[in-house]
């Protein structure tokens, strides 16, 4: 019998600061909008994408460099001005289209969005399609969000899921070859999430046999069950 070591928690929190985001064309538009957020119409932008195309590491490069309180729609309420202290100048909130459906959150959207634009503070909003197909309740908000700018990240190319596997397994110093990496690619799905859970499971399967990464060991785990 082969003896495995067991895995430790190989959890990698994500590295979300601006010298990590790794410009793209599927990305460089919406990059380009986020830095011009004074120039936002109306002081706030909406940037859409589908789940794992970068929004979020944008939104939290945004939010560090212009000191924004950060929310998020699936627990939105709205933020209490402290006595004596200036209103906040900035606002983010990360995947706001899940406050469509829950009447509490839509209400306290509606109300921050109204709280930034009276403050004059810039709101960056986060979210997959088109406010129109969220499924927002509230008219007076479904209305404030579609006369919301939008800036749009696309899905990413082959060239930067490629580049994002090798900088997830640099980042676990985790030694892989090129092959791997490209037969990778070329099988993946097309979102930074995927490129994520396939490094994270590559590299437990290595440890737990004691073995390298190689394009074998990818094709095993990509052909397993949950791969």
């Amino acid at each position: 019998m082969t003896e495995r070591q067991l895995p430790l928690d190989l959890a990698v929190p994500p590295r979300l600061s601006r010298a990590d985001f790794l410009p793209a064309p599927a990305n460089t538009a919406a990059l380009a909008a986020v830095d011009a957020w004074r120039d936002w119409p109306g002081g706030r932008l909406l940037l859409r994408g589908t789940p794992g195309s970068g929004r979020t590491h944008l939104a939290a490069i945004w939010a560090a460099e212009t000191g924004a309180v950060w929310l998020s729609g699936a627990t939105l309420a709205l933020p209490p001005l402290r006595a004596g202290r200036p209103a906040p100048r900035a606002y983010a909130v990360d995947d706001a289209d899940q406050v469509a459906g829950d009447r509490p959150r839509e209400v306290a959207l509606f109300h921050l969005i109204s709280r930034a634009q009276s403050d004059g503070a810039a709101l960056l909003l986060t979210g997959s399609g088109a406010p129109g197909a969220w499924g927002i309740t509230l008219p007076d908000l479904e209305s404030r969000l579609q006369a919301t700018a939008v800036a749009q990240l696309d899905r990413p190319d082959d060239d930067l899921i490629r580049m994002v596997l090798v900088k997830l397994f640099d980042e676990r110093q985790v030694p892989v070859s090129v092959e791997t990496v490209d037969y990778l690619v070329r099988r993946i799905d097309r979102s930074l999430a995927a490129a994520g859970a396939v490094v994270e499971a590559l590299d437990r399967a290595a440890l737990s046999r004691q073995k390298r990464i190689s394009r074998t060991l990818a094709a095993e785990i990509l052909a397993a069950p949950d791969g």
